[in-house]
């Protein structure tokens, strides 16, 4: 379909008062000088089948030779046009007339009248073709619905029949589908919970309060830290730190009452003297 853009029919002017116009011509589907053809009937309210064909042409003549940038491919069919206006204007000059079979005269301009009427009929349904284009474009063909619902009883391991389908199957359907949600709520979970304590991190808390007070109660140390989990470490990291020899345990006032100092290095080479 050939577009013309909008400033054509307003830019168009006489050859004395024409400057500095140009005229964008877009050819997608039919042939340009078609639609400029039709433009000049249109604007010179002109019959189409009486085309007065001196003022037709010199007006395409006009246009053609005030055309400043026009690409060589569109330049082409204009010339071409050009010289067949040029060729039928030629023809209803001479005096002698053809005539077809029965002996009619044949007007030269019938070909390019039912050129016009063809193109003038494409344009005029140019619109809604290009409508209905675009509403397909929004339709999805539909799928074989049996095909997919298969598929998908198959990754859920349901079984599906659409052709024997009854309310009882679909009552069992619903019921396989609420059992295996309970199953997976009801599945045991193992949660995996992070806590902000490690040995290492105890044991180093453990000796810079060693170093600090000298020596603290087990008791103490022990409540230092609000959270079961903290005391757990802190008892782990004790047993480490004893079985290292970096602390020792000595018995304090009170029952069970048991303090907790860093490792005598005296002590240490007695128990090595007595190895």
């Amino acid at each position: 379909m050939l577009h013309i853009l909008p400033n054509f029919a307003t830019n168009l002017k006489p050859a004395n008062s024409y400057k500095g116009v140009s005229f964008e011509i877009k050819l997608s589907l039919f042939e340009g000088p078609f639609d400029l053809l039709l433009f000049f009937i249109e604007r010179d309210e002109l019959d189409i089948h009486d085309i007065p064909i001196y003022k037709i042409t010199n007006d395409f003549m006009t246009y053609i030779t005030r055309l400043e940038q026009l690409n060589m491919d569109v330049a082409s069919e204009f010339i071409l046009t050009a010289a067949t206006l040029m060729r039928i204007k030629a023809k209803m000059l001479l005096p002698r007339t053809e005539k077809d079979e029965h002996g009619n005269e044949i007007d030269p301009r019938k070909e390019l009248v039912q050129h016009l009427l063809e193109y003038k009929r494409y344009k005029a349904v140019i619109t809604d073709l290009s409508d209905m284009e675009d509403r397909r474009l929004l339709q999805e063909t539909r799928g074989n619905i049996d095909d997919e619902l298969q598929l998908i009883a198959k990754k859920s391991k349901l079984d599906y029949e659409l052709q024997d389908l009854s309310l009882y199957k679909l009552m069992r359907v619903f019921e396989k589908v609420i059992n295996r949600y309970e199953e997976e709520q009801n599945r045991p979970k193992h949660t995996v919970y992070t806590y902000p304590y490690t040995i290492e991190q105890q044991r180093h808390f453990i000796q810079t309060k060693l170093q600090t007070v000298g020596s603290i109660s087990f008791t103490e140390l022990m409540t230092a830290f609000p959270d079961k989990i903290g005391i757990i470490f802190n008892f782990l990291a004790i047993l480490d730190m004893l079985q290292l020899q970096v602390i020792s345990v000595i018995i304090d006032e009170g029952f069970n009452n048991f303090r907790i100092k860093e490792f005598d290095e005296s002590l240490r080479v007695a128990i090595d003297g007595f190895e």
